[in-house]
């Protein structure tokens, strides 16, 4: 949720934290990627992958593989372009609080 300056954030009491952390992040790349003047070959991929990111986190509950795919995804599509790199790190970071995957022997 958006908020003023001086304001508290407003999230559900029972929201993962970490979902908290994936949304607030995804959503400041799309906002960068939005702005972001040039076009790029993948900028749709980018655009498609980061709302899937951002609907795996409103469903409250996202699946790790899916988010890593995702990841992967959106970081091939903009990661040559360096005025994004930090807003994708953040992206990364968020992905990363949900840990490993299972691993199946």
């Amino acid at each position: 949720m958006l908020r003023s300056v001086g304001q508290e954030r407003l999230t559900g009491s029972d929201e993962d934290p970490r979902v908290t952390e994936l949304r607030t992040a995804v959503s400041r790349l799309r906002r960068e990627l939005a702005g972001h003047p040039a076009e790029f070959p993948d900028r749709g991929i980018a655009e498609e992958e980061l709302a899937a990111l951002d609907a795996m986190a409103a469903g409250g509950r996202p699946e790790i593989p899916r988010l890593r795919r995702s990841l992967l995804l959106v970081a091939g599509a903009i990661g040559s372009v360096s005025a994004l790199g930090p807003g994708l790190r953040d992206v990364r970071v968020a992905v990363d609080l949900f840990g490993e995957p299972p691993r199946h022997s």
